[in-house]
């Protein structure tokens, strides 16, 4: 097998460990893909076998031992944009008609919501500012 053989035969490599990487999404095979090119790079560059060998390892291996903990940590993390009823949890509304342990309505982010008051005792008046401590389905928890 000549130099250009090679580099060809190593871009071949890196397109079929594409095709795993776009049917199951583990980036770990763009890694090798990416090992692969680099490979390929270092065999049109006219180095021997060991030396392409070598370039495909060391880059895959170095890919997947950094950047493969760095998506792992991204991975676990919360969004930190709140959206639908977890960026309406800590809000405060207005009570439109009274609030206690078993209902009323309250005003929140511009729409008129069923209410209880979080402690069964409480109530809370009309006008008076609440703050939303959770949702229950279609009911706010207020404080």
């Amino acid at each position: 097998m000549n130099d250009i053989d090679a580099w060809v035969w190593w871009l071949v490599g890196a397109a079929a460990l594409g095709i795993p990487l776009v049917v199951t999404a583990m980036p770990e095979f763009g890694m090798l893909a990416v090992g692969a090119i680099a490979a390929a790079v270092v065999a049109a560059l006219g180095f021997d076998a060991v030396a392409q060998v070598l370039a495909f390892l060391v880059v895959s291996v170095a890919l997947i031992a950094v950047v493969r903990p760095i998506a792992a940590r991204h991975r676990h993390q919360r969004p930190e944009l709140a959206s639908g009823v977890d960026a309406l949890k800590g809000k405060q509304a207005v009570v439109l008609e009274r609030v206690d342990g078993s209902g009323g309505r309250i005003k929140l982010a511009g729409e008129v919501w069923s209410a209880r008051a979080l402690d069964a005792g409480s109530t809370y008046e009309v006008g008076q500012k609440v703050d939303v401590v959770d949702i229950e389905g279609a009911t706010a928890i207020v404080l």
